[in-house]
């Protein structure tokens, strides 16, 4: 079960500094995980789970394998995007292709570095990605509509209702407002998502600032985390510079590394935890001799779908789920710990996973 999350953003805001690091970040991990390359602009990285350490000792695990998520590094938009200018059709086709959005928004000054619109200013931005999505929404949309409408009038019960999804969606995306923003009912989120628009996905801003204000952030960044407040997105602050400085470091000297910077974890932890977040994806882990693992799931996945993450089998053969909580498995020292204390269940079909449950799966060949 793959997740991408597309890292867009101006020319010149630090998106490749921060997409490097990030890659760099899952290479130098490269000797205890998995990891590869996919292409040049595609980075597959470890999501941090202090979790993982506390469960390996427990269980005698020889190794620990985290949960993944995929950076996307998309080409640099430029006003006009969505009519072709630059490498509009490309970074469009791009974005469709990724789950969610982390916005690079630049939010520091230095007279070196061009901005392309000639000055400082993440509110505008913003709102020239926002713009150029929605663009080409609208564009996407009203090509539809027409042909829809008819088939709406003509008493077509499945036309009808997605023209008045599209309806919805067009009425928010003329006031200037991204479609994400759109009531959508439960049993239209299939066709929501089937409608593939852009200002649909969820966004994480990324405030790109200088050395010194990477811990606590700046005006800059305050105005883009009051943004993502008022839209109900998240924000967070990094430094690239500080984030490249220290992908490339030997493990052993990170942490004197940051300790010199007043901070208390790679910013970009950070991001690969709102992005994890901002996808509706929690973990679940299995944990025996041979190794401590994490998987991902969306949250209010059930027991088999979440089985089938390992295995498609699994899903099919279905038995049962052994499952113990994080925290009980902990306290108990382990699975033998939690039978004798009562944490140990068995859970059926119809049991949503729990972020954090330590899951043993029975089924059938």
């Amino acid at each position: 079960m793959g997740f991408k999350c597309g890292i867009v953003g101006l020319p010149n805001v630090g998106k490749s500094t921060l997409f490097n690091a990030l890659t760099q970040t899952a290479a130098a991990q490269a000797a205890n995980y998995p990891f590869c390359t996919i292409e040049p602009n595609v980075g597959d990285v470890a999501v941090p789970d202090e979790r993982l350490d506390v469960l390996a000792p427990i269980a005698g695990s020889k190794e620990i394998i985290p949960t993944r998520l995929t950076f996307v590094d998309i080409a640099g938009l430029v006003r006009g995007a969505s009519k072709g200018e630059g490498l509009g059709n490309q970074f469009l086709a791009n974005i469709r292709e990724c789950d969610a959005i982390a916005h690079v928004v630049r939010c520091f000054e230095d007279g070196d570095i061009t901005h392309v619109e000639g000055a400082i200013n993440p509110t505008a931005d913003i709102e020239t990605i926002e713009t150029e999505l929605m663009l080409a929404d609208l564009d996407s949309l009203e090509k539809r509509a027409t042909a829809l409408e008819k088939r709406a009038k003509n008493n077509d019960k499945e036309a009808k209702e997605l023209f008045d999804l599209m309806s919805r969606c067009l009425v928010l995306l003329r006031e200037g407002r991204p479609a994400r923003l759109v009531e959508v009912k439960p049993e239209e989120r299939k066709a929501f998502v089937g409608l593939g628009l852009l200002s649909s996905k969820p966004v994480l801003y990324v405030c790109n600032v200088e050395e010194s204000a990477a811990e606590n952030g700046n005006d800059f960044s305050g105005l883009v985390a009051a943004h993502a407040t008022r839209e109900g997105a998240q924000a967070v602050v990094v430094s690239a510079k500080i984030e490249s400085e220290i992908a490339v470091l030997p493990q052993a000297e990170q942490r004197d590394y940051l300790d010199a910077v007043g901070l208390t974890e790679p910013g970009l932890n950070r991001v690969i935890r709102s992005g994890y977040a901002l996808l509706g994806l929690i973990t679940y882990f299995t944990v025996g001799p041979k190794e401590a693992r994490a998987w991902t799931i969306t949250t209010g996945t059930r027991a088999p779908q979440a089985a089938a993450v390992i295995h498609s089998d699994f899903e099919k053969g279905f038995i049962r789920a052994e499952t113990v909580a994080y925290a009980d498995y902990v306290a108990s020292r382990g699975e033998a710990g939690a039978r004798e204390a009562g944490k140990f269940r068995l859970e059926g079909k119809e049991y949503i996973v729990a972020d954090g449950d330590v899951l043993h799966f029975r089924f059938a060949n």
